[in-house]
């Protein structure tokens, strides 16, 4: 029996424009943090779409250089139908890359440790009902006012 790695098929880039971080502050967890997703568009070969005005990424800074990210938040496609995101993600970094990211400034994305398990809700019988059946997988770039995940489907 011979073993194969996954291929990756790529499926689109999403940028969400994130408003100002909401912070709840330190808790038995860790520090947290409501980051507002304010909108955004999806390109891709096929999949093209906008994000929706709505949803959050509720952060959680576990140490000063390591933040779990879980993002909930729609796509409206070019075709009119809605999908729901659950985005996990875990973004880690030297401890003064992270707080440069967290004062809403530019890091060097090669430094930063950003990739993402995104989840897809599909309507059923939708043209997209087939992303509820795979596996995603991603890697993100913080900017100031926006996240870009470049999505590709686990084979």
């Amino acid at each position: 029996m011979t073993f194969s790695a996954p291929a990756l098929t790529f499926l689109a880039t999403i940028s969400v424009q994130v408003g100002e971080p909401i912070e709840i502050g330190r808790t038995s967890a860790g520090v947290r943090r409501i980051i507002p997703i304010l909108g955004g568009k999806v390109e891709g070969p096929n999949l093209r779409g906008t994000v929706l005005p709505a949803g959050a990424d509720y952060q959680l800074l576990r140490t000063a250089t390591l933040t779990e990210l879980e993002a909930k938040y729609a796509i409206e496609t070019d075709d009119g139908e809605r999908l729901y995101v659950n985005n996990f993600g875990l973004r880690s970094g030297s401890e003064a890359d992270i707080a440069a990211l967290l004062r809403g400034e530019s890091v060097d994305p090669a430094r930063i440790y950003f990739r993402c398990t995104p989840r897809i809700e599909a309507p059923d019988g939708g043209a997209w009902a087939w992303l509820s059946s795979r596996i995603l997988i991603g890697t993100g770039i913080r900017l100031p006012d926006e996240v870009r995940l470049e999505i590709s489907v686990v084979e």
